[in-house]
């Protein structure tokens, strides 16, 4: 893996608790693309850099098995306080580039919200290895510029929003280059598989706590590099911003629900039956 984050415990428990999950409509796109270029049964599904394995599970009722595999011990501890001995769900440690399948052996490999993190070109040669002909690859993550929506003041809550990211912008690891989604977009365009979909913008809108979007932020690679440089910035920053929004939403409890929008993007492939 090219670069290594989310392994302490404290982080992962937070990316446990306040990440969301993929909308039951954007897993159906996944399984839709599937079905449209491989023919069933689905015997294995593999979610890499699964983390606290949110995504993960929601592949369980449509495969024999699945099996998420992170490189952090932490983040997969979180994963198996939330699993169901009942579900056909494992989890396994190793990196992306290395992962413990056979050749042409598994239906479906995503990666949700963590490509941008692996060795790419490794990993895309690993993927296609490990992938059955007509096996098919997600690649799936989300901006940062989450929205909010509460009564008639959701410009105001947005515009204090985009200030919170703007702050943690400096913080934005290099290895993501300017732009998460040109970084998708370009892996899309220099995919060989004749068969292959790109979706820019696909939004998601789900009902949480304000808490629940102040975690999330604070789950994020940027808010993560600040605290540890000066952790009373970071403190700072985000009480700040948290009064801000409570003030503009005339409320005094982050427990106040608001509707937070985030905007996916996607790369659904298939590998061809015969390289």
């Amino acid at each position: 893996m090219a670069v290594r984050l989310f392994d302490g415990k404290e982080h992962a428990s937070l990316y446990g608790k306040y990440r969301i999950s993929p909308s039951d409509e954007l897993i159906s796109k996944i399984l839709q693309f599937l079905k449209r270029n491989k023919d069933s049964p689905y015997e294995l599904a593999v979610d890499v850099g699964c983390g606290s394995g949110q995504g993960t599970l929601l592949l369980a009722p449509h495969f024999a098995r699945v099996v998420g595999t992170d490189i952090s011990p932490a983040q997969l501890e979180v994963a198996m306080k939330h699993h169901d001995c009942s579900l056909n769900v494992s989890y396994r440690e190793c990196t992306a580039e290395d992962l413990p399948f056979e050749d042409g052996s598994v239906d479906l490999v995503t990666a949700m919200s963590a490509f941008h993190w692996f060795d790419r070109s490794s990993f895309l040669q690993e993927a296609h290895r490990v992938l059955k002909p007509h096996g098919c690859l997600t690649l799936l993550n989300y901006t940062m510029d989450m929205e909010l929506s509460y009564g008639d003041c959701s410009e105001t809550l947005n515009h204090i929003c985009k200030e919170f990211y703007a702050a943690l912008l400096p913080y934005r690891n290099p290895y993501l280059g300017p732009s998460s989604v040109e970084l998708y977009k370009q892996t899309y365009n220099s995919l060989q598989y004749p068969i292959k979909e790109w979706q820019e913008a696909f939004w998601v809108r789900k009902t949480v706590p304000l808490s629940g979007y102040i975690g999330m932020v604070e789950s994020f690679s940027s808010f993560q590099a600040l605290l540890n440089k000066d952790p009373e910035e970071a403190k700072q920053l985000s009480q700040d911003i948290t009064q801000r929004l409570l003030c503009a939403m005339d409320v005094i409890s982050t427990e106040t629900e608001v509707v937070m929008g985030v905007k996916y993007f996607y790369v659904l492939a298939c590998k061809p039956a015969t390289d």
